[in-house]
């Protein structure tokens, strides 16, 4: 466990500088296909503002997008004494804790590092959850604050998205025929144009397949960890087969912070091939996993 959170500080210094080389090359290319150094610029500039506030508000924005609020000391005593006995066992700061007012059962942990941290559970999970279930799932998401796997997350989101908004700017002005150079009006540099191009296109994509690869991994690590901590693993695998068969669907699902819950919030399922560009790895796997650590 230790190791894997001095790899998870590696991955996010490194994620970091390939953020800031991928954005900066793609600006570079798009500066040399239009023959206009300013592109360049607004690249870097767009990569290092969006970092920022990725990096200082991210926690504030999903828990704003998720509809969470404070939990109240009093009428949420029994989640603030669960989730303080297990910091305790891990020796981690006590998260700010935030309700969500759904019946669907979810949970999700932000925040930059530890003592930035906070856990959002809704009140499906605290009402349907007999204790060791809720247990196994407040230990899955300080999993993902102790292994520091959050800013990994938050790194790699804010990588797809500048690609996104890089790309979509770009590929726009392209179709429009802005910034055009006479070399690239002649033919000269039609081959560079191409290149730029499919450069746009396949950027966010790569760079979405890495996020959606990136997150499954992180979720099995969590389950481990998270067993881990309350040494049963039976506990969280119940409460995945709970959320399995939950028919109710978290009303403040957001496609931008649906890889950061317990589980996909979004219950349609899709085609065989939509397995591929899930957040989640299969519960069925999940739930396999933590049997087999059981015995």
């Amino acid at each position: 466990m230790y190791n894997q959170i001095t790899s998870n500080k590696e991955k996010t210094i490194l994620l970091f500088v390939v953020a800031f080389a991928v954005v900066a090359g793609l600006g570079y290319l798009l500066s040399q296909v239009y023959d206009n150094p300013g592109i360049f610029v607004i690249a870097l500039v767009i990569a290092i503002v969006q970092a920022w506030v990725s990096y200082f508000y991210s926690d504030k924005v999903a828990l704003s997008l998720s509809g969470a609020r404070p939990a109240d000391h009093n009428s949420d005593r029994d989640l603030y004494h669960m989730v303080e006995n297990l910091t305790m066992s891990v020796g981690l700061p006590m998260p700010k804790l935030y309700v969500i007012d759904d019946p669907a059962i979810n949970a999700f942990a932000t925040g930059r590092d530890p003592k930035h941290a906070a856990v959002a559970v809704t009140r499906g999970a605290m009402e349907k959850l007999d204790k060791s279930e809720l247990e196994g799932v407040l230990a899955h998401e300080l999993s993902h604050v102790q292994n520091r796997d959050i800013l990994v997350m938050t790194v790699v989101v804010t990588l797809v998205g500048v690609l996104s908004i890089v790309s979509n700017i770009f590929l726009r002005w392209s179709f429009w025929g802005g910034g055009r150079s006479r070399d690239n009006e002649n033919g000269g540099n039609a081959i560079m144009a191409i290149f730029g191009i499919i450069a746009i296109i396949l950027a966010p994509i790569i760079g979405s397949l890495i996020q959606l690869a990136i997150s499954r991994k992180r979720e099995y690590l969590a389950d481990a960890s998270g067993a881990l901590i309350t040494r049963y693993p039976d506990g969280l695998a119940s409460a995945l087969e709970k959320i399995a068969g939950d028919k109710s669907q978290l009303q403040t699902a957001n496609t931008a912070t649906a890889h950061m819950f317990i589980a996909n919030p979004f219950k349609k399922a899709g085609s065989w091939a939509s397995g591929l560009l899930q957040t989640h790895p299969p519960i069925t796997d999940r739930v396999k996993r933590l049997r087999e650590m059981a015995m």
